[in-house]
Formats: C-alpha cells, sequence, structure tokens
C-alpha cells in the first residue's frame, strides 16, 4: 500500500534551500517516490499541537511504508543532511 511523507518547512536560508530542493528529489526517487506536492502555508486555522513555525510544506509518495523508511535513512539521504540544516527545519512523518 503507497505512504505519505509529510514535511512542514520553516525555512532559514532561501540560497541553502534552493540546492536542497533541488537534490531531495533525487534521492526520494531512488526508493521509487516522487515529490507529490508542495506549497506555502497561506493560513493556520488550529495548532494545538504546536508544531512551531513553518511557512511551507511537501508531500512526498512511495509505494510501501518499507520503501519510506529506507529513503529517510538511506545513505543518499543522509548525505544532504548538512545542507538541510542549513536550509530549513522540518517536522517530517509518514501517514497512511
Amino acid at each position: 500500500m503507497s505512504v505519505k511523507v509529510i514535511g512542514l518547512i520553516g525555512l532559514n536560508d532561501s540560497v541553502a534551500f534552493s540546492e536542497y530542493k533541488s537534490e531531495v528529489g533525487a534521492t526520494v526517487a531512488l526508493y521509487g517516490g516522487v515529490v507529490s506536492d508542495r506549497g506555502s502555508l497561506e493560513k493556520v486555522y488550529w495548532n494545538e499541537l504546536a508544531t512551531g513555525h513553518f511557512e511551507a510544506y511537501v508531500e512526498l509518495s512511495f509505494p510501501t511504508a518499507e520503501a519510506a523508511d529506507a529513503w529517510a535513512s538511506s545513505p543518499e539521504y543522509q548525505s544532504i543532511l548538512a545542507i538541510r540544516k542549513v536550509a530549513l527545519d522540518v517536522t517530517l512523518f509518514r501517514v497512511s
């Protein structure tokens, strides 16, 4: 069964974010995933979980939970974490 990985993104550095965004899709594709959607925050209706400030989101689709988990811990994705840490703060989670 396909799953989604959702990221709530707080931007820190727009130049680093552009670099990260140009690289992350290839790491997702290696594990059968695609970047399904991304966009900017327009309005928060409730934030009872206090997730912190975010300006954007991303939705990734993977064919299985195992593929999503493999991507998240993959050496390919781990290799771009340094640029991600400069570019953004993220809450990333998997849903089915």
